[in-house]
């Protein structure tokens, strides 16, 4: 090789080089400005349930729109030579436990025009907020020339722009969670204020291990069953309040004014139950295969399959719980807030799989750093 062979290559390394350092500072940059379009998103979503607490008539007129609708269409039939109207009884909403019929809340707006408005805007800027989040995920991308989720920081980013992700799908599908919004913005400003301050890695190649496609499959899916799993554990936790506070008006009881104006908005137990159980029982069979996918990937770069690293053991106690859940679900006798129970004792198993066995924990799969 000549001189001026090897002095080329060292130009377009050094070019490549800076190039990558500059489209990680890009991403860095977008990373914080999406924070700060989240935190306005947050204070929007404040402002729907402050104002949607001052229309008393407006949450009970929505109410019971709400229940007439769930009235079902007139039958018109033929009766001694004319015709008669025929009402269908009432399709109602019932508990899990089939003692209450209790029609959904209006929603965080409570039916205001102008808690709408805020609620609105909110979602406006959460829209903006994950589109400036996933360009900067896709810098990060860029600047390592691979999958961004290779140690916890990447990770992090990603699993909270994927979790906007499903929350922003599910409103387009029309489904009636905007009452997600402001749990869902305040986990991912702590999700990413966590990221950016103590998880953050420079950007770096990862260890032979690791370069595998079976990175793009195992973690990618990974990600998206916890996006999943986080939702319905937010729908689980505010099935269990809602419940709660149905169970005490149902005995006479008297809830206070701040819990009375949540959680006559929300919607009902039984359909937040609903909620809960469908989006878990759905992703699922997803999470089976990132554990069967991981362990595809183990048997190619660690020669063997099932090792019980404690990465490995605490993916399969989650499975576990989440199978528990599901089968609790479909037992009379533990529907309802026990079956909940396990769902947040399932998810918490989750969470401790990604940053207790993480950071605390060593095994092979430590090699990704924080």
């Amino acid at each position: 090789m000549t001189l001026a062979t090897a002095t080329d290559l060292g130009a377009v390394t050094d070019l490549a080089t800076a190039t990558n350092e500059h489209l990680a500072n890009i991403s860095n940059t977008l990373i914080y400005s999406a924070m700060a379009v989240y935190t306005l998103a947050f204070f929007a979503y404040i402002a729907e349930w402050i104002f949607g607490s001052r229309s008393k008539v407006a949450r009970t007129a929505a109410a019971l729109t709400t229940t007439e609708k769930a009235k079902a269409p007139a039958v018109t039939v033929q009766s001694a030579g004319g015709t008669a109207v025929l009402e269908r009884p009432k399709v109602v909403t019932r508990s899990a436990a089939g003692a209450r019929d209790v029609p959904d809340g209006p929603g965080a707006h409570g039916g205001d025009e102008q808690g709408d408005l805020y609620g609105r805007i909110a979602v406006s800027l959460t829209v903006l907020a994950w589109a400036v989040e996933a360009a900067g995920v896709i810098a990060r991308a860029l600047s390592v020339q691979r999958a961004p989720w290779g140690n916890m920081y990447e990770f992090s980013v990603t699993f909270s722009t994927v979790a906007v992700t499903v929350y922003l799908a599910m409103l387009v599908l029309k489904k009636n969670i905007r009452w997600l919004g402001l749990p869902l913005v305040t986990t991912v400003l702590l999700d990413l204020g966590l990221a950016v301050t103590v998880l953050y890695t420079a950007s770096d190649q990862l260890v032979p291990a690791l370069h595998s496609y079976w990175l793009y499959i195992h973690v990618s899916t990974a990600i998206l069953c916890g996006a999943v799993f986080y939702v319905g554990a937010v729908g689980t936790l505010m099935y269990l309040f809602k419940d709660s506070y149905e169970n005490k008006l149902a005995t006479g009881g008297r809830p206070g004014r701040f819990a009375t104006s949540v959680m006559e908005r929300l919607p009902s137990s039984a359909s937040l139950d609903k909620f809960s159980y469908r989006v878990n029982a759905a992703v699922f069979p997803l999470w089976t295969f990132t554990i069967i996918a991981g362990a595809i990937w183990a048997g190619d770069a660690w020669g063997r399959y099932w090792g019980w690293d404690p990465k490995e053991t605490w993916a399969f106690i989650t499975w576990v719980a989440y199978a528990c859940y599901l089968h609790a679900r479909a037992t009379a006798g533990w529907k309802g807030r026990k079956a909940a129970y396990i769902a947040l004792i399932a998810f918490a198993c989750f969470l401790f799989n990604y940053y207790g066995v993480n950071i605390f924990v060593s095994g092979k799969h430590s090699y990704a750093g924080v």
